[in-house]
C-alpha cells in the first residue's frame, strides 16, 4: 500500500508582507514526525482566488496527496478558500451545508446573519470538523483534503484528531546524520548510486578553518538505511577525513 503524501497549504497575504508569522508548518512537520511521518510539500501563498485553485489543484493531482490548508473559509470579503475548493475538486458551487448552518446559528443566534452563516456555504460532500473553540465548523473532502482555519488555537487540535485518526500505527523512518571536514563534491558518485527508497541530502557550510557538509541518509527499511549510511562513513574512513554523527546545523 502507498504512503500518503502530505502537504500544506497555508493561505494569507498577511504571512507574505509579515504582518503575520506562520505557526503551521513547524507544527504539522512535528505532529507528523511524531508518527514516522513527513512532508512532501508546504505552500505559503497570497488571498488569491486563481493561485489557491491552481495550488489545490496541484496538490490534488499528486498521487495519494492529504492535504490539510490554513486560512481562508470565514465570511468576509478576502475568504475565498471555501469557494475556491469547490472550483479545484466540485462543480465550483457552494450550497447550504444544513448541519454546518445549524451549528453556526445556534452559537450565534440571530447575530448569524447576514454574514456569518456564509460558512455553511460548502461544497457538495463536504463534511464538518468540529472546531474546539468556538465551534465555527471547518470542513474536508473526500477524506483527504482538510480545510481549516488561519488560527493556530483552533486548527492544531483540528489537525492531531485527524492524524490520530489517518495514521493508526506509528511508522518507524530511520535517519543517520554525519558531518565531515570536507566539501560535498567528494560524494558526489556516492550520491548518484543511492537506491530507490533512500531520502539523502548533502547541506555544505563554509567555516572560517573551512568546508563542511552535513550528509543525512534516510529510509522506511531499517537495512536499506543502514547500508546507504555506510557507503558514506566507508569513503571518509579510506580518504581518512575526519567526521561526526551529527548535523552541524543543529548544534
Amino acid at each position: 500500500m502507498s504512503l500518503p503524501k502530505f502537504f500544506i497549504l497555508i493561505i494569507g497575504t498577511e504571512i507574505l508582507n509579515q504582518r503575520r508569522r506562520d505557526k503551521h508548518f513547524d507544527f504539522v512537520a512535528s505532529s507528523l514526525a511524531d508518527r514516522g511521518y513527513k512532508l512532501t510539500g508546504s505552500f505559503i501563498i497570497e488571498d488569491d482566488p486563481a493561485l489557491i485553485v491552481q495550488t489545490i489543484k496541484f496538490i490534488a493531482a499528486q498521487p495519494n496527496a492529504v492535504l490539510f490548508s490554513f486560512g481562508g473559509i470565514g465570511s468576509t470579503p478576502d475568504d475565498h478558500t471555501r469557494q475556491c475548493a469547490a472550483i479545484a475538486l466540485r462543480d465550483g458551487t457552494l450550497p447550504i451545508h444544513e448541519e454546518a448552518k445549524k451549528i453556526i446559528v445556534g452559537q450565534l443566534g440571530e447575530k448569524a446573519y447576514p454574514y456569518s452563516v456564509r460558512m455553511a456555504e460548502l461544497p457538495r460532500g463536504a463534511k464538518l470538523i468540529d472546531n474546539p473553540v468556538n465551534k465555527m465548523p471547518a470542513f474536508s473532502l473526500d477524506e483527504r483534503y482538510f480545510f481549516m482555519p488561519g488560527f493556530p488555537e483552533m486548527s492544531h487540535p483540528m489537525v492531531e484528531e485527524i492524524l490520530t485518526r489517518l495514521i493508526t500505527e506509528k511508522q518507524a523512518y530511520y535517519r543517520h546524520t554525519l558531518t565531515a571536514l570536507c566539501k560535498e563534491n567528494l560524494f558526489i558518485d556516492l550520491m548518484e548510486q543511492m537506491p530507490k527508497g533512500i531520502e539523502f541530502s548533502s547541506l555544505p557550510k563554509l567555516y572560517e578553518d573551512g568546508w563542511r557538509v552535513s550528509i543525512s541518509v534516510a529510509s522506511y527499511d531499517k537495512d536499506l538505511a543502514d547500508r546507504s549510511f555506510k557507503m558514506y562513513t566507508d569513503l571518509l574512513d579510506q580518504k581518512g577525513i575526519h567526521y561526526g554523527l551529527h548535523d552541524e546545523s543543529n548544534i
